[in-house]
């Protein structure tokens, strides 16, 4: 028995010694290997926040860029349209002055020629405005003169020649349907009607006006004597 014993103490010492270094090195190895992967992960983690922040901040400075830029171009935009709109301004005042010193011209241009048509020592005036008949005599008979009265074919020629729209003449027959006179109280004696005129189309259309677009020996018309138009003065 007490050789058997000793045995068994010689047997679990030599294992004791064989297997229990080996296994408190593995240990510690295992404890390295622990140490190692925890100090990478913490590398690698550092570097991956280092990379986001980098991006991060690459971001803000791009959408800072971006904004910056847009900002510009909606002031440059804004700018080019109040140019555009100053131009388009100054284009109208320009083309509204032009045109009103081409009808000063046109209205010198065509009192001289009146002027030349007229008898001796009257004169025509042609208007800028519109009116009806009666108000467009009244403005003549104010300056001294009535509406013009046409009474021979050298002087519808000239007219109609001379005008660029219609315009009143001095001739109606507001007293009485049918019975043409001149403003000076005259009987019409020749006409120069547009074919089918005067019709009183309606039953009032009193009053006569010459359009210059139809033929010149041809170009009276009635009309309604509250229509406006141009007028001609003759003094």
């Amino acid at each position: 028995m007490e050789i058997e014993t000793i045995y068994q103490n010689i047997e679990h010492r030599v294992i004791k010694d064989t297997f229990g270094p080996q296994t408190q090195s593995h240990r510690q190895n295992e404890g390295k290997a622990h140490k190692c992967r925890g100090s990478r992960c913490l590398v690698l983690i550092t570097v991956g926040l280092g990379v986001i922040c980098v991006l991060l901040l690459v971001f803000i400075i791009l959408q800072h860029i971006t904004i910056t830029a847009e900002r510009d171009l909606i002031k440059s935009y804004k700018n080019t349209v109040e140019e555009f709109k100053q131009t388009i301004n100054s284009l109208q005042d320009n083309h509204t002055d032009l045109m009103q010193k081409n009808s000063k011209l046109e209205s010198m241009s065509l009192r001289d020629e009146l002027k030349k048509a007229a008898p001796k020592g009257g004169w025509l005036f042609m208007s800028t405005e519109l009116k009806s008949w009666s108000d467009s005599r009244q403005y003549c008979r104010d300056r001294a003169a009535d509406l013009v009265i046409i009474n021979t074919e050298e002087k519808q020629r000239f007219i109609s020649s001379i005008v660029g729209e219609s315009v009143w003449i001095g001739l109606s027959d507001r007293e009485q349907e049918g019975n043409m006179k001149w403003v000076d109280n005259s009987t019409l004696k020749q006409g120069f009607w547009l074919q089918g005129e005067p019709n009183s189309y309606g039953g009032d259309e009193d009053c006569i006006e010459l359009n210059p677009e139809k033929h010149n020996l041809n170009n009276w018309n009635d009309r309604s004597c509250s229509n406006t138009r141009k007028w001609i003065c003759e003094k």
